[in-house]
């Protein structure tokens, strides 16, 4: 099965679990347990990071080894996504400027930011791999797709 292929079956299960539910906890819960399933083989952790007190970013819920707590404006991958206000898919983190090594596991990342429907940052969701250069376009795609139907469910419950 390809990548996009993946992701069109993962869409309606996850536009399914978040559907009318306002538990903001269990909601980015089961959004990374179901992107986590969905690619065990090559996202070793997925999860949110939440903004918080302006320019920090707070650990969320998340499925994977243990993480960092923060992460602020600008800095690692994380925080530089909010900062470009873009997705950064990061082939290599080893030779990242600036990375946060949270996991000496982790080989390469994508983070795609979070804005409610004001476009005001909500937070980020991280995912890394234990494989180098392991994020396509499609994962880009994918994941960006899943984050604007997450935001439009959830943007109320901030």
């Amino acid at each position: 099965m390809t990548r996009k292929e993946q992701y069109e079956q993962l869409i309606p299960q996850i536009a399914g679990l978040i559907k009318d539910e306002t538990n903001l906890v269990g909601i980015l819960a089961n959004v990374s347990a179901a992107l986590h399933e969905a690619f065990p083989e090559r996202f070793f952790w997925v999860g949110f990071y939440l903004q918080e007190n302006g320019n920090m970013l707070r650990l969320g819920p998340f499925q994977g080894s243990v993480a960092c707590y923060t992460i602020p404006y600008g800095k690692g991958v994380c925080g530089k996504a909010w900062e470009e206000g873009r997705t950064l898919i990061v082939p290599n983190v080893e030779i990242y400027p600036g990375h946060i090594a949270c996991s000496s596991r982790s080989r390469s990342e994508i983070v795609i930011p979070m804005y409610d429907s004001q476009h005001h940052f909500r937070g980020v969701l991280d995912i890394d791999s234990t494989r180098f250069d392991d994020f396509s376009a499609e994962d880009k795609d994918g994941l960006e797709y899943i984050i604007q139907l997450l935001m439009a469910e959830i943007e109320d419950l901030f």
